[in-house]
């Protein structure tokens, strides 16, 4: 006899999971907005009342569970410069795993600039 797995169960720990961290997001975005002032820490986009949904909360080290109600892991980016910031840290985070170097430029324009020089003088 073969066991179906109850996904009625499933759904519902999935669920009170999202709903746990909605609350927990809720929670220290209000903290966040109550201690910094409502500028991107990156590109010092003003918002208001109209646009905050567009300010994100950052977590600096990258960890969504460490929120010390001081908000030192915090900063307060736009939409866009959080995105940016997180495409950042997964890149590297990738390289890491890869073991891929950072890629530096091979391109040398001056190499030869001593020689072109001389037939200048």
């Amino acid at each position: 006899m073969s066991k179906t797995p109850d996904t009625g169960k499933l759904d519902r720990i999935v669920a009170e999971a999202r709903r746990n961290r909605e609350l927990r997001e809720q929670d220290y975005r209000e903290q966040a907005l109550k201690l910094y002032p409502w500028v991107c820490g990156r590109c010092a986009r003003e918002f208001t009342r109209t646009n905050l949904q567009q300010l994100t909360v950052h977590h600096k080290d990258h960890n969504h569970d460490n929120n010390p109600s001081d908000g030192s892991n915090w900063e307060l980016l736009c939409i866009y410069c959080h995105d940016n910031e997180h495409s950042r840290y997964l890149d590297s985070a990738g390289r890491e795993l890869t073991g891929e170097p950072e890629s530096q430029a091979t391109h040398q324009p001056f190499a030869d600039l001593k020689s072109l020089l001389k037939g200048k003088t």
